[in-house]
């Protein structure tokens, strides 16, 4: 009985551990973190957006909801282009909003233009 409960206590702990490896909501995605942010987790999203853009302004909910929805799976970052523009120029961004998706630190898939939730979700998940 005592080694089921110290099971049940360890896989308690390691959930709360993996729990707080994954963020909760959106990260903010600069020229500094970039790299990092990508090599740390195993699917990530990056939004590359601009605060006067009106389809980014668009998808910028959507990105949040799937940020909450897929914790724990995926995460979602958003970058902002005005400011930092060394990613934006290294992966040749001329339009936004573009989604870059990276599986394993390398970019495998990118989304050009605002999409609804129902066309974005299918293309970042088949990724997991």
């Amino acid at each position: 009985m005592k080694m089921k409960q110290n099971s049940i206590e360890k896989s308690e702990k390691n959930s709360s551990q993996s729990d707080k490896q994954w963020p909760q909501g959106t990260l903010e995605v600069t020229d500094q973190n970039f790299n990092e942010i990508v090599n740390e987790y195993p699917v990530v999203v990056v939004d590359c957006w601009a605060p006067w853009c009106g389809p980014c302004q668009m998808v910028g909910p959507v990105i949040e909801e799937m940020a909450k929805d897929h914790q724990g799976k995926i995460v979602f970052g958003k970058l902002n282009v005005d400011t930092d523009k060394l990613v934006a120029g290294k992966y040749g961004i001329m339009s936004i909003p573009t989604i870059m998706i990276f599986k394993d630190g390398t970019l495998v898939d990118q989304k050009i233009g605002a999409m609804p939730r129902n066309m974005l979700e299918p293309e970042i998940t088949k990724y997991l």
